[in-house]
C-alpha cells in the first residue's frame, strides 16, 4: 500500500488498475498514444502517459517498476534498463515477465517458413521480437547496476482462441508486420499453410495451445 509503482508498457491499463485497487500509487505508460487513448477511457481514475520505455525520464522516484509481455518488444534493452534503474528509489524493485528464449518457435519457424515458400524473403527474415535466454538477460541487468533477486525461465502453454483460426488471429493481433503488404487473398492462404504447418504441434483435441516460454525476475537496485 502506498508504494510509487510505474507500470511500463501499460497498453490499455488493465493490470495498472488493478494495481492501484491494491492500494499503490502508479502511473502506467506506453509508447503508444491509441493504448493510452484507450486505457484513459477505460479507467479515468488512473495516471496513465505516453512515453518510450526506451527514453523517459523522472522527476519521481518509484518504489518498483512493473512490466508484463512487453519487454521483448524493446530491441533496445539497454537503454531501456538505464531509464528503469533512474527511475527508481535505492533498493527499488523492477518487477517483470516476458517472452524468453524459445517462446513461440514453432510459430515462428512456420512463419518463416511459408514466407519464404512466397518469396517474401525480407519478411522471413524480419526479428519482430527479441526473446533472450535467463543468462543473458540477468546479466545485463546486472551490467546496469541491478542485483537479480529471482529469475526463472519455464514453458507455459498458452490456449489460443477458436480453433484453427487461432493462429490467424494471433499473427494479426502480434505480428501484422510479417504479413504487412501482401495481397489479402495471399495472405490468408499463407496463414491457413501456417496454421497447416502448427496443427500437429498445437492442436490437442481441437483446442491449440500456443508454445510460449516465459522469463520473469526481479531485480534490486543496488547502488
Amino acid at each position: 500500500p502506498n508504494e510509487h509503482i510505474l507500470d511500463l508498457g501499460c497498453g490499455t491499463g488493465y493490470l495498472t488498475q488493478q494495481i492501484q485497487k491494491r492500494g499503490a500509487i502508479v502511473k502506467g505508460t506506453d509508447s503508444s498514444p491509441d493504448m493510452i487513448k484507450q486505457a484513459k477511457a477505460n479507467y479515468p481514475g488512473v495516471d496513465f502517459a505516453v512515453e518510450d520505455a526506451t527514453n523517459f525520464s523522472s522527476n519521481e522516484k518509484y518504489d518498483a517498476v512493473f512490466s508484463n509481455a512487453v519487454l521483448h518488444w524493446i530491441k533496445n534493452s539497454d537503454a531501456m534498463m538505464n531509464c528503469v534503474y533512474k527511475s527508481l528509489k535505492p533498493g527499488g524493485r523492477f518487477v517483470a515477465e516476458m517472452g524468453g528464449k524459445g517462446n513461440i518457435k514453432n510459430l515462428i519457424a512456420a512463419t518463416r517458413q511459408v514466407l519464404q515458400q512466397h518469396g517474401y524473403t525480407k519478411q522471413a527474415e524480419t526479428q519482430v521480437w527479441y526473446f533472450p535466454s535467463l543468462g543473458e538477460y540477468t546479466s545485463k541487468l546486472e551490467a546496469h547496476g541491478f542485483r537479480v533477486t529471482d529469475a526463472a525461465h519455464f514453458d507455459r502453454k498458452t490456449p489460443l482462441q477458436d480453433g484453427d483460426k487461432g493462429v490467424s488471429k494471433w499473427m494479426t493481433m502480434f505480428a501484422p508486420i510479417l504479413v504487412a503488404g501482401i495481397p489479402q487473398e495471399e495472405k490468408q492462404q499463407m496463414l491457413a499453410e501456417v496454421t497447416e504447418l502448427l496443427e500437429p504441434h498445437y492442436n490437442e483435441n481441437g483446442q491449440w495451445y500456443a508454445d510460449y516460454t516465459r522469463l520473469r525476475f526481479i531485480a534490486v537496485k543496488e547502488r
